[in-house]
Order: structure tokens, then sequence, then C-alpha cells
């Protein structure tokens, strides 16, 4: 159900057929590039964290090679990084582990785009399953997540 929803949200942009649909998964960086035959740093992947002290969630899309920087989320969002445990994503988020992606989500989940992504002229989000991607330009990728800021918050891209 959730890569219909991330149709429909794309449907209004005029787009939803600009996803990509594989008959391999995608669930996985490593399986993405695999299946888009592209590098894995242009893989945007969206991670799922919990923020304990304002009791809500959020996604920071960063490139497919990015890790988190402790130190760096610390700073920027004043606690420690917490991702959402797997079982929590779907229901949190609106779209299952290995299709998670800033489209279509949740209302109140506020989205992150990471500096590891402007390297990019495109990057490939996943669009809702652990079998799909959709090729966005860095300002389509702007545009289409309604995100609230970027940030840099990832080590070892650069």
């Amino acid at each position: 159900m959730s890569v219909e929803t991330v149709k429909a949200y794309f449907s209004h942009y005029g787009i939803a057929d600009r996803i990509q649909e594989f008959p391999v998964s995608s669930a996985t960086v490593e399986l993405a590039a695999q299946a888009l035959d592209c590098a894995p740093e242009r893989i945007a992947k969206t991670l799922s964290f919990k923020l304990k002290k304002a009791g809500d969630s959020l996604l920071i899309v960063t490139a497919g090679d990015a890790k988190i920087d402790n130190a760096k989320y610390k700073a920027m969002f004043g606690e420690r990084a917490l991702m959402l445990k797997a079982e929590e994503v779907e229901a949190t988020i609106g779209h299952p582990v290995g299709g998670v992606c800033p489209f279509g989500i949740n209302p109140g989940i506020r989205v992150y785009l990471d500096e590891s992504l402007k390297r990019f002229d495109s990057v490939y989000p996943a669009c809702g399953s652990a079998n799909n991607a959709i090729e966005l330009t860095i300002p389509d990728l702007e545009n289409y997540t309604q995100f609230t800021q970027w940030v840099d918050v990832c080590k070892n891209w650069e």
C-alpha cells in the first residue's frame, strides 16, 4: 500500500510515472545500486529517528555512502541519534523498512536533507516499497520532500 501512497502523492506533481519498479529487491543501498546500475553513493537513503525530548520522529535523507556522525547529530538535534526500531517504522513513518522515503509520509514527520547529497546532480530515493526508486535532481528533491532544512550530520562521504 505504501507505494500506492507515494504514487498518489507524486500524481499531484505529475511525476508518478517516473517511479521505477524492479523485479528484484532495492531494500538496501547496495541492492538499489545494483537494480539501478549506479554508484551506491547516489542512492538517497532515508533514515528514521526518534526524538525523545520532543516526543516526535524525523527523517534524514543522506547519500548512500554517508554515515550518521553522532556528535554532529547531537549538536543539531540536542540529543543522541536514536533510530526507530524496525517494528516502529511503518506505523510511525507510513512506509515499511526497505521502502522508507520522504514522500507521502504520515503527518507531523519532519524531513531533513543532508549535505552529503549536494555533490550529485541527481539521486535515487525509494518510493515506499523495497523494489522501487525515482531519479530526482537536488532541486526536485527539495521541492517534492517539503523538507524542513539542510543539515550536516554525516561523515565518511567527503
